[in-house]
């Protein structure tokens, strides 16, 4: 989500403006202190970590994840709400897997979804004002120069890329895209169709490493045992239906699932992320 330090019902000017007086008020000295740090990852755990493998055939991105080549690879762990703790407990489950190979970082996520339904088809629109799915990588862990790419059923991508958190000042550059991305969306069940139930959709990109080596600092494609700090999440709204149409309900605030909890509603602290460990053999 593009800012968790308040509701996404902000603009995005107005998100970057609180970031910048946050950093203001807090001066040099606006990143939590190593005790705030201490205590927060005491209360949300150890992020989660991921060994991802090698594919061992081709895959084909098409929203689907039935290629051979996911078959054997183990999902994250179902994700919970984004402050972390047992309670509450996210609606509806959400699981993902990732690969990669000498061109790209694979990354696939199911989401159960009884009722699917979406509305905005502009590349880089506010993905996040519909339900979505979210990608978070920061190659080399400093917080610094990191990507954010949101996909909702629709296909319609918005990239963007952050110099620093908006806590230290941002900013968002939403005119940067992530060339050669490619996703695709799989609908297991009827879009916008409020008459039935769905069971869900899924999602598959494909990250060109030769686009994520602009700011990774590091050696691309990843070498065995190289760990990269990556997180996911889900924006789900409520919603009710008028005119047999889906709208979501005024004023409810959206729901934030996420694989590797933040302690708090905003996903934009990378050293609470997962960590995902890139392996050379297949298995």
């Amino acid at each position: 989500m593009h800012n968790q330090l308040n509701s996404k019902d902000n603009t995005v000017w107005k998100s970057i403006l609180i970031g910048a007086i946050a950093g203001l008020i807090a001066g040099c000295a606006s990143r939590p202190t190593m005790d705030d740090q201490q205590e927060s990852a005491s209360a949300i755990g150890t992020p989660k970590r991921y060994a991802c493998r090698r594919a061992a055939s081709p895959i084909a991105i098409d929203g689907r994840i039935d290629e051979p080549a996911w078959a054997d690879v183990p999902w994250t762990d179902y994700f919970v709400d984004i402050e972390g703790g047992a309670e509450p407990k996210p609606r509806f489950a959400t699981r993902a897997k990732m690969l990669w190979d000498e061109a790209y970082f694979y990354i696939a996520a199911k989401l159960e979804e009884p009722h699917v339904w979406g509305t905005l088809e502009q590349h880089d629109e506010i993905v996040f004002y519909d339900n979505d799915f979210e990608v978070f990588i920061d190659p080399n862990g400093d917080t610094r120069e990191y990507y954010e790419i949101e996909i909702n059923v629709l296909n319609t991508i918005f990239d963007l890329f952050l110099e620093r958190t908006y806590i230290d000042g941002g900013p968002a550059h939403h005119q940067w895209n992530l060339k050669g991305l490619k996703t695709a969306v799989h609908v297991d069940g009827t879009l916008n169709d409020p008459s039935d139930v769905d069971r869900g959709w899924s999602v598959e990109f494909a990250l060109p490493w030769r686009s994520l080596a602009e700011y990774a600092h590091k050696p691309i494609p990843p070498r065995d045992g190289d760990i990269w700090w990556v997180n996911f999440s889900r924006v789900e709204w409520r919603h009710r239906v008028i005119d047999g149409r889906y709208e979501k309900v005024p004023r409810a605030p959206e729901d934030n699932w996420v694989w590797s909890p933040q302690g708090e509603i905003n996903l934009h602290i990378p050293e609470r992320w997962g960590h995902v460990v890139f392996k050379a053999a297949a298995n």
